[in-house]
């Protein structure tokens, strides 16, 4: 489906939990450029908190919209890595991810279903026929991601599965009740905003604010509407209904975690 368009684009892109203290990263790279040292590589990031597969699924889901088709997308969070969960390639609309089957592209599923997947069991497309139990980032999710983007069928690289067997991870869903929408919080960016599971289409256009317990933040546009330090409600860049302080830190200062409720009230 993608292959002409690969041989021209030749586009992967790269997520993670390695940060860039250690060369993880750098290596993955040098086994791309090994096998196409035409493809060009984006960082999403390498911040994601260690074993964080929550905030993975999160910033993929986030980012991947935004790359032209056909866009080989490799995140690796990958806290099971050398146990029983499986190592797959996902071809979608947008073109295919690669990493391992615990739930981090349940994002990106839920948004662009799964077209087709293969288990990755042909070692002819690894890095080495005896992969580390450790590090298959290296060994296997970037070669296999560099070899899509060189234009090699997903049905070369092993079994095909099932796309309804992949592992999800369940965030639960924001309902509504009257003119009440409960949520809960699904992400926590790097400035303390906390973001919410409930869409931004909800609200716009409406009188809307945020519930928490005896309080409620009033939805505004932009984070210069409230005063520095005062607590905002607003639909952020990613569409998302988020909570955040006017240069400052709405984790720290409202003492809210991942899987907190939150309820919107709107009119």
């Amino acid at each position: 489906m993608f292959e002409n368009q690969q041989k021209q684009q030749a586009l992967l892109t790269l997520l993670s939990d390695f940060g860039d203290r250690d060369v993880y990263v750098g290596v993955m790279k040098g086994v791309i450029a090994k096998i196409n040292s035409r493809v060009k590589i984006v960082d999403l990031t390498h911040q994601i908190p260690p074993q964080d597969i929550a905030a993975a699924r999160f910033c993929l889901m986030d980012a991947y919209s935004y790359f032209p088709m056909g866009t080989v997308h490799v995140a690796v969070v990958d806290p099971g890595v050398g146990g029983l969960r499986r190592a797959i390639a996902v071809e979608f609309a947008n073109g295919f991810l690669v990493g391992p089957d615990n739930g981090l592209f349940s994002g990106v599923l839920s948004q662009s279903p799964a077209i087709a997947v293969a288990e990755l069991t042909n070692p002819e497309y690894w890095h080495t026929l005896h992969p580390s139990s450790t590090f298959h980032g290296r060994d296997i999710f970037a070669p296999v991601g560099a070899h899509l983007a060189s234009g090699v069928p997903l049905k070369k690289l092993g079994r095909e599965i099932d796309p309804e067997t992949l592992v999800k991870l369940e965030i639960p869903e924001c309902s509504r009740t009257g003119n009440t929408i409960t949520g809960c919080i699904q992400y926590i960016d790097h400035f303390g905003n906390l973001v919410s599971n409930i869409p931004g289409s909800y609200v716009q256009g409406k009188s809307w604010g945020v519930v928490l317990g005896e309080k409620t933040i009033t939805g505004s546009g932009t984070y210069g509407d409230v005063k520095v330090g005062s607590a905002i409600a607003l639909i952020g860049s990613h569409g998302w209904v988020e909570i955040a302080i006017n240069r400052g830190n709405a984790r720290s200062l409202l003492q809210m975690q991942l899987g907190d409720t939150i309820q919107v009230v709107s009119s």
